[in-house]
């Protein structure tokens, strides 16, 4: 089976963020895709530096208007869209008073990390799922892009095994060169605990989570690995030798031909 739906969970697309590495792979893979002929969908989250105005970003009703909670406090989900017209692909944002409204992305104006940072990812990787839901949009493959996403193959492998919606998608994570320094708090298994989940499905977190953590537990539940960084954090590149995974560097050549094969030879697969 090839894989015909794919789905974009990214942490930064250019031109709503500045152009790094990943906004700007994440702006133009998921074009090259849908050029083959994939039907794709991908999501960001509303960071609080995007102008909405000159983006022309608009809340989209019908999906909007849950609320997802973490660690018994609930937080509303919005979400919004734009389109890219020169690549006529659609864009979700997903949207938070509390996480996504502050003028930076994940440090503040001193480069100070967000002590939150944890919490957001969480509620990211949640709201995604639940949109998609709403959507009744069935991906063959959910590709990941960047720690804010990190959470995201834990919560499909474990708590939405079973959901017709996810339960046959394969999970490819991208890593990149984009470690964090900041430590999180020891109670981040309590945030990310829901009723599907039992601690021992995410010990790898361990008693200190950060950033390599976070990684290794996204490897430990993708099915498929992408390195599309030249420095990606070497005790994590080692984690991903000994998963065993299929992993693949990435290339952007011939329209990113080896990113769209890697599908579907994951699709393939039982």
């Amino acid at each position: 089976m090839s894989a015909e739906k794919v789905l974009y969970i990214c942490q930064e697309i250019t031109p709503y963020l500045p152009e790094n590495e990943i906004s700007i792979l994440c702006r133009n893979m998921p074009q090259a895709i849908q050029e083959k002929g994939c039907e794709i969908r991908t999501f960001m989250p509303k960071f609080g530096c995007i102008n909405e105005r000159r983006n022309q970003l608009h809340e989209v009703i019908r999906l909007s208007g849950m609320n997802i909670i973490i660690d018994d406090n609930d937080h509303p989900l919005i979400i919004k869209v734009a389109s890219i017209q020169s690549a006529r692909m659609q864009v979700y944002f997903i949207d938070n008073d509390d996480f996504f409204h502050r003028r930076f992305t994940v440090t503040d104006g001193e480069g100070n990390e967000f002590a939150d940072n944890a919490e957001r990812s969480i509620f990211y990787a949640r709201g995604v799922i639940e949109t998609v839901r709403k959507l009744r949009w069935v991906p063959d493959v959910i590709h990941c892009h960047g720690w804010m996403s990190a959470f995201v193959p834990l919560y499909l492998k474990k708590a939405f095994a079973d959901d017709p919606y996810f339960k046959n998608a394969k999970i490819v994570f991208s890593l990149y060169n984009d470690d964090f320094k900041q430590k999180f708090k020891q109670d981040l298994g309590n945030k990310v605990l829901i009723d599907e989940l039992q601690p021992a499905d995410f010990s790898v977190l361990g008693k200190t989570p950060g950033y390599l953590s976070m990684m290794k537990l996204a490897v430990q539940y993708s099915d498929g690995i992408i390195l599309a960084s030249d420095q990606v954090n070497k005790n994590l590149l080692s984690f991903v030798q000994k998963s065993e995974k299929p992993c693949i560097v990435g290339s952007e050549e011939n329209g990113y031909q080896n990113y769209y094969d890697f599908y579907n030879t994951l699709s393939e697969q039982k």
